[in-house]
């Protein structure tokens, strides 16, 4: 089975009015265009291209996909977060709905018992992320610069903050953050945004400075922004991918980019949002190791098609470069598989003699009725499926 497959865009705050539309070639809705899903999680069902009243999930049976591909264009920062493993997302979804806290609720963390380990491909160039906990090093070189143009609270702030991270690492200055009152934490941020400003001035070219004050403007006062320097800041080309398994903090900043992920929404936010903040619980799931971010680049499987390879049974990822001489023929089709096109034109035939042509802009689900599949055409296609 072969079905063209679509849905509306979520309209986030943080997403943007033009990357999606500029790229895909669709009209744009006049509102912020942040994220296409193409799955079965009931956040946002992909729907029949020809049958909009019903549901990929309905067509399945009610046999949800293990996974959920997105389109995710961010023009300002999401919120800094990260997300549990299976066990803790098994606890926390228990515990809550012991408590009585309504699915819906403002100030639930748990939406449901699954992981939410992803993976992200950026399209347009520069895609900005924050990725893990940086090295200790990089973090006292921001301090140090911070601390140099001062006023002198913020300047003895600073070195109890490298004193901490020189002793302990990250964990209790994170610790120690997000247990500030709203005063506090807005205090001290006001204090590094000033700082920041002042040593972009004098003339330190240090990427998290420049961050440091961007966020501010957009969140002053907010912990996050004192957080995002204890971060590491990446920039992704087109094809270049970032993992996040479960307890990554991590937040993405501005750009367009491909996502694949366990099809679960359980994020913990730690600042850089007007959402429900729960710092002890966050800090209950984060991996505390620093290190600098990992950048994926593809693997090359065949002249023209790379697999982004990540350790989890979830979610496969492949990108398939066609031109119109390309032929792929007779791939392995593990399991239940959705296709997005973001160039030119593309025809998808399976084993079974099934045909479909996506278009960019447009998606295709593809059954497990078949064993193998071929793509023919001049153009890029993102294909998610799942080990089994």
């Amino acid at each position: 089975m072969i079905l063209k497959i679509t849905n509306s865009a979520r309209d986030y705050a943080w997403g943007s009015h033009s990357l999606i539309s500029d790229y895909l070639g669709v009209e744009p809705t006049g509102k912020p265009m942040a994220e296409l899903w193409y799955g079965t999680h009931d956040g946002s069902p992909a729907v029949l291209a020809d049958n909009p009243s019903k549901t990929l999930l309905q067509q399945l049976d009610g046999q949800p996909l293990p996974f959920l591909l997105k389109l995710l264009a961010a023009e300002t920062p999401l919120s800094i977060q990260a997300h549990p493993n299976a066990a803790q997302a098994k606890a926390g979804f228990a515990r809550e709905n012991a408590a009585g806290i309504d699915i819906a609720a403002a100030n639930r963390n748990y939406k449901d018992d699954r992981h939410k380990p992803e993976l992200l491909v950026a399209l347009s160039d520069g895609f900005e992320a924050l990725c893990g906990f940086a090295p200790s090093e990089q973090i006292i070189l921001t301090f140090d610069a911070l601390a140099s143009v001062a006023d002198l609270k913020t300047e003895d702030t600073l070195g109890q903050f490298t004193d901490i991270v020189e002793s302990d690492g990250v964990e209790p200055l994170f610790d120690l953050l997000m247990g500030l009152s709203v005063e506090a934490a807005g205090e001290l941020e006001l204090g590094f945004a000033a700082a920041a400003k002042k040593a972009r001035e004098v003339g330190f070219e240090i990427q998290s400075l420049e961050l440091i004050y961007a966020l501010h403007e957009l969140y002053p006062g907010d912990i996050g922004v004192v957080i995002s320097a204890l971060m590491n800041h990446v920039r992704l080309a087109p094809g270049e991918a970032i993992f996040l398994p479960a307890g990554n903090i991590h937040a993405y900043l501005a750009g367009l980019g491909v996502e694949v992920m366990a099809s679960s929404d359980n994020v913990l936010r730690g600042g850089l949002t007007q959402k429900h903040v729960d710092g002890v619980e966050l800090q209950s799931i984060l991996d505390f190791a620093q290190a600098p971010a990992k950048i994926l680049a593809p693997k090359s499987l065949a002249s023209g098609l790379f697999a982004y390879e990540a350790p989890v049974e979830d979610f496969l990822l492949y990108r398939a470069e066609l031109t119109g001489s390309t032929v792929m023929t007779e791939l392995n089709l593990p399991a239940h598989a959705v296709f997005l096109c973001t160039a030119g034109e593309v025809a998808l035939s399976n084993s079974i003699g099934e045909r479909e042509v996506i278009r960019r802009g447009e998606a295709a689900f593809m059954a497990k009725d078949a064993k193998t599949f071929t793509l023919v055409g001049s153009g890029t296609v993102f294909i998610a499926t799942s080990v089994s």
